[in-house]
């Protein structure tokens, strides 16, 4: 059974009824939903719904619970799986799981399928997050839920007892926490070293000879900063494991906890690799670009004018064009070798890793 006519509701009926399960809908307005639902799933009044099914999707706001009070009797011994979400992370003290629990304590209420999209559930598990997070202080509850979500292509997670439900909740709320610190991190050095190279490659040459050199600030100076950052950041991926080796060995035991900075630097060193690598990959964008800019072509040609003039036939010099080149080649097996180290990093190629094929590769 499914209890609401939403969007949410819509797209968890679809994919029920894709999934083989007998649907039936409970709405206020029936005559008036029919037609947004599945052929195959019968479109009626909550009442009527609330009879025929023993598992019950409550796919409304929690303001509206309190609406399904008419029902109590009817739904008596049913399984209510809660899929609400709240708009503001611990936006209440008890979660909507346990809010729907002390309102109907007749029933078994399950935590489930609200860290899911509408888009997901339309399009199947394949194009999003395979993972259903449960939680229900009923076992027998939870499989059945469980049992639910595996027919319709997903994974199910048990993450306990009823009082994680609050935890669940704020899982589709919350933007990037693991990729605060190193974001801050990686914007910090960035304008650390933009205002070093700005200085130096800007602001110096203006003072010293009166040059203006403002162009180079969109990409030049970007591009000198961009390669600082990435490599400044590699290293504070791995600087953590030394110090926590050392830490190991000054203390003659592995089982002593580290201090919470260590602890929390150890965490994020995935998110500061990545964000190095990025950076790199810019920079390889960047450097590519340096001889489309209209200012090259203006100072290839003022090169060319002078040489011109000075009646020069060639002005190749064997030990830059060395340098230049081995410094591209160089660059290139270096941001190879960081792909390698991005890629490997990423969930699902790293899971398919022994540990001593990680280790060799790091």
């Amino acid at each position: 059974g499914v209890l609401g006519s939403g969007d949410f509701a819509r797209s968890l009926a679809v994919r029920l009824v894709c999934s083989g399960f007998k649907v039936v809908v409970g709405s206020r307005n029936p005559k008036r939903k029919a037609s947004l639902f599945p052929a195959a799933a019968e479109v009626t009044f909550q009442a009527e719904a609330v009879k025929k099914a023993d598992v019950i999707f409550v796919a409304i706001f929690r303001e509206h619970y309190s609406t399904l009070c008419d029902l109590a009797d009817v739904l008596v011994g049913k399984i209510l799986v809660d899929v609400s979400n709240n708009t503001e992370i611990n936006h209440h003290k008890e979660s909507n799981a346990e809010y729907l629990a002390s309102l109907f304590p007749a029933c078994t209420v399950v935590k489930a399928f609200n860290v899911v999209s509408a888009w997901t559930l339309q399009s199947g598990a394949r194009d999003g997050n395979k993972q259903v997070l449960i939680c229900s202080n009923n076992q027998e509850a939870k499989r059945i839920v469980a049992e639910i979500a595996q027919v319709m292509g997903f994974t199910p997670v048990d993450m306990g007892c009823m009082s994680s439900a609050c935890e669940i909740e704020n899982i589709p709320l919350r933007l990037l926490p693991a990729w605060k610190i190193p974001i801050f991190l990686a914007l910090g050095l960035f304008l650390c070293f933009f205002t070093y190279n700005l200085i130096r490659q800007v602001i110096h040459p203006y003072i010293r000879e009166q040059k203006n050199k403002l162009y180079k600030i969109p990409i030049e100076v970007v591009n000198t900063t961009l390669p600082c950052v990435s490599y400044v950041m590699l290293s504070l991926v791995y600087l953590p494991g030394v110090l926590a080796a050392c830490s190991q060995l000054y203390y003659g035991t592995k089982y002593r906890r580290f201090p919470d900075w260590l602890d929390q630097w150890l965490q994020h060193r995935k998110q500061i690799g990545l964000l190095s690598f990025f950076c790199a990959a810019l920079h390889a964008v960047y450097s590519l670009c340096l001889p489309m800019r209209r200012s090259h072509r203006y100072l290839l040609i003022e090169t060319a004018v002078k040489q011109a003039v000075e009646k020069k036939m060639t002005i190749w010099v064997e030990e830059e064009v060395w340098r230049m080149e081995i410094y591209i080649s160089v660059g290139i097996i270096a941001l190879g070798l960081l792909s390698l180290l991005a890629i490997t990093s990423l969930p699902s190629i790293a899971n398919s890793l022994n540990w001593r094929e990680f280790s060799f590769i790091q």
